[in-house]
């Protein structure tokens, strides 16, 4: 008898059967970052999804670039100065929390360097598709907040006056949205979108959700953020359908979002607040006990303290936070953290400028992520971003993109006559190790 019908065990597809360790990361990296738009709780779920995340990938195995060297230095040396300052005050509970969520924050950044300094084409897109999954929930609850749909106003999604969405504070759901809304624009701009019609309703929403957030900073980082990424787009292409395309998508864009402003002013009560909020200067930044008083007030101070205030003493000197970002470094870390932290800056704002105008495998993606970090960077002199958890992914999305850009080069710099694809093929090349 034949045992030709017989199933052999032997010719199943062992493919079938093998465990994609990388997809279970990604997963967990998707949540992670897409739980960064949570911030109206605490802890937020953004918190517990990093343990789980961190873990995930770090059990799988990473590999380190040399140019990671450069910005974990500057990261962690900054992370250490402010608990040197914090030494005199180890007993204040404030204090002390304040600086371990400090180093927590450092931490989830040098993840997102390395994270995204492997595989970087493909991890940076599914980092940036998730930013915009949350971006889409925070501006969509920032909507109905402003709109007090089923009374989803005041004190839930709403803060005077102001969409907050799932954050706290209006001003960092506007903030947080100025990225999604520059990646949609890019994507639109290249050719990335694979339908025109679902990234634009996207982009509207988001947009909506930045404006109704009524955010000065927001509004001028947007503007900035928009402004840099369509100039580098447009002047480091060489292909003239394209260039045609850029200018086509920029004004569209522009034209769209225009008339949405437009039907939003139409309205008298949207109309008034907006001119409130768009004024020069508020009542609380006037005056010698006002947001630039405080800080004009606390230079001298700070000269004669090596080591600041210590971390969130600011606020027992002056009763307000101090609402710059470069004077709360030396106020938080001394001088020399404050110092660190101007240099972090300077150098990633460096690095991220080679990164759109040099021609690479990482230039495409960086065109979209680095404008609206500058634009964060000058954020920064109007308000406290040192403790936004977008900040230390946008941080880390630079530094990666820059480690692939650097493999790119130690390789020989390979043709880039067709950019979609060897971005994709140096990214695998040069990160098989991991």
């Amino acid at each position: 008898m034949s045992d030709s019908s017989a199933v052999n065990p032997i010719s199943l597809n062992p493919a079938r059967y093998i465990f994609d360790y990388e997809k279970l990361t990604s997963f967990f990296v998707f949540i992670f970052v897409a739980c960064g738009a949570i911030g109206i709780i605490e802890p937020s779920p953004y918190d517990f999804a990093s343990i789980i995340a961190m873990l995930v990938w770090f059990f799988g195995g990473f590999s380190v670039h040399r140019s990671f060297i450069v910005f974990g230095a500057l990261i962690i040396l900054y992370m250490i100065m402010g608990f040197l300052a914090l030494i005199p005050y180890w007993d204040n509970a404030n204090s002390a929390l304040y600086q371990y969520q400090s180093a927590y924050l450092v931490l989830t950044g040098l993840f997102y360097a390395l994270y995204m300094g492997n595989r970087t084409t493909h991890r940076v897109q599914l980092c940036m598709t998730a930013y915009v999954t949350g971006a889409l929930v925070a501006a969509t609850t920032g909507i109905l907040g402003y709109l007090n749909v089923a009374g989803l106003g005041e004190d839930v999604f709403m803060h005077a006056g102001r969409a907050s969405g799932t954050f706290k504070d209006p001003n960092v759901l506007g903030s947080f949205l100025v990225l999604p809304i520059t990646y949609l624009v890019h994507s639109l701009m290249i050719g990335r979108a694979r339908s025109i019609l679902l990234t634009s309703t996207l982009l509207l929403v988001i947009f909506l959700g930045m404006f109704l957030s009524f955010s000065r900073g927001s509004y001028g980082a947007t503007v900035l953020a928009f402004t840099l990424m369509t100039i580098s787009v447009y002047t480091t292409s060489t292909d003239r359908k394209m260039k045609r395309r850029i200018v086509i998508a920029a004004v569209g864009a522009v034209a769209m979002i225009a008339v949405v402003i437009a039907v939003l002013l139409s309205m008298p009560e949207t109309r008034e607040f907006f001119n409130q909020r768009t004024a020069a200067t508020q009542d609380y930044d006037e005056g010698n006990t006002g947001r630039f008083g405080n800080q004009l007030r606390s230079i001298p101070m700070l000269l004669d303290r090596f080591m600041g205030f210590g971390p969130l003493r600011f606020r027992l000197v002056f009763d307000l936070e101090p609402h710059n970002s470069y004077v709360g470094a030396f106020a938080n870390n001394g001088w020399i953290g404050g110092f660190l932290f101007i240099l972090l800056v300077g150098v990633t704002i460096f690095v991220g400028l080679r990164l759109i105008f040099t021609p690479s495998p990482a230039q495409s993606l960086a065109q979209a992520v680095v404008p609206p970090t500058i634009g964060l960077f000058l954020q920064g002199f109007q308000i406290d971003i040192d403790h936004w958890r977008f900040v230390f992914f946008m941080l880390g999305a630079v530094w990666g993109l820059e480690a692939l850009r650097q493999r790119w080069v130690d390789q020989g710099r390979p043709s880039l006559n067709q950019p979609s694809q060897p971005s994709a093929q140096v990214s695998a090349r040069s990160q098989a190790a991991a």
